[in-house]
């Protein structure tokens, strides 16, 4: 696809900035700087180690509770205790005082993690909080717990840096990882070169342009293996949130087991694309099931894609699919005239409830 072709909508920031009035992109690409200033709050907010036998658990939801998960995902193997999610109204039932609980949530408001935050000090387990404020600032200033600043102004989505950043820094502050302060360092340098690669000023058929092209008008379903299933949950809640497009997504190779037949009848029912994210370090049985999968489900999908990670640690790896997942959700949303800063049925909800 040439990008001069003029049959093609373009994707530049003026093409962008029709239907995003508030410059969203700019936080999107703000990515490298964002992980910095996330280094220097973390550091900020002095920390003091604590030894966990427990683990860690992560309080979060929606894109916050994936943000951890993208952590974990970044540590590897290099992870020595369980790092484990809550995303509801209290804590997994194995929790003890000997488990660290990080409690994020960009507002502050959200309220299964106030709940997450109080079940754990009922239980006497360490907490730290992640926050720009509000009530679970207030709570934790009160109960002397370390608050790691998030700077204000940005989505929960565009606060995924300093999410991941704080969740790397608390496991290993609690013995369930090693530190990462360099390798963010490095990957903030190669995400540089990839907002030049993928990003609105790159050529018009560059693959996050390209892939946003080929998904717009699709039900998308995203499967990962391994590292790569929380940046499948990472793109799906983008493309949900920031496009308001309906999209799923699968984790291989349990998907072989039942899901795989269910494409039989997709294009009986509607436009649905299949994207694979790949990594170098994905179990090479997963990636035989990923090419074997993505050619029995092409004659029932408008598109299969395969999206591959970018880098050398697993650091880069991950942060190189969350740049990615991000320009592709924008790109989406520009393309179906949809402001990525609209509200959405999700505030409703949450007006509702506090009513």
């Amino acid at each position: 696809m040439s990008s001069t072709n003029s049959m093609v909508p373009p994707l530049d920031r003026e093409a962008l900035a029709a239907s995003d009035p508030t410059d969203q992109i700019t936080d999107v690409l703000a990515l490298p700087e964002l992980l910095r200033d996330a280094l220097w709050k973390v550091e900020s907010a002095g920390l003091e180690p604590r030894d966990s036998p427990g683990g860690m658990v992560f309080a979060g939801m929606g894109a916050t509770a994936t943000a951890g998960m993208l952590a974990r995902a970044a540590l590897g193997d290099q992870a020595s205790r369980p790092i484990l999610p809550a995303r509801a109204y209290g804590l997994p039932p194995w929790t003890t005082p000997e488990t660290t609980v990080l409690c994020a949530s960009i507002s502050g408001e959200t309220e299964e993690t106030l709940a997450c935050y109080e079940s754990a000090g009922a239980l006497g387990a360490a907490r730290v909080v992640v926050t720009t404020g509000g009530q679970l600032a207030t709570l934790a200033r009160e109960d002397g717990i370390p608050v790691i600043p998030i700077s204000g102004g940005l989505t929960p989505a565009n606060a995924v840096a300093y999410v991941i950043v704080a969740a790397l820094e608390v496991a290993a502050q609690c013995g369930a990882g090693t530190r990462m302060t360099s390798e963010i360092d490095v990957a903030a340098e190669h995400l540089e070169e990839l907002v030049v690669a993928w990003g609105p000023e790159s050529a018009e058929d560059s693959a996050a342009k390209a892939l946003a092209r080929s998904l717009d008008g699709s039900v998308p379903v995203i499967s990962g293996a391994g590292l790569t299933v929380p940046l499948a949950w990472r793109l799906k809640q983008q493309l949900n949130h920031v496009a308001q497009l309906p999209a799923f997504v699968s984790e291989l190779p349990d998907a072989d087991h039942t899901e795989l037949a269910g494409w039989v009848g997709a294009d009986t029912l509607a436009r649905f694309s299949a994207v694979f994210l790949d990594d170098c370090d994905t179990h090479p049985r997963a990636q035989a099931r990923l090419a074997l999968s993505r050619e029995l489900i092409a004659p029932h999908a408008v598109g299969t894609h395969v999206v591959a990670t970018r880098g050398q640690t697993a650091v880069e790896r991950v942060l190189s699919l969350v740049l990615f997942a991000d320009l592709v959700a924008h790109y989406v949303a520009a393309l179906r005239g949809v402001d990525p800063a609209a509200l959405t049925p999700v505030e409703t909800l949450k007006a509702d409830l506090r009513s």
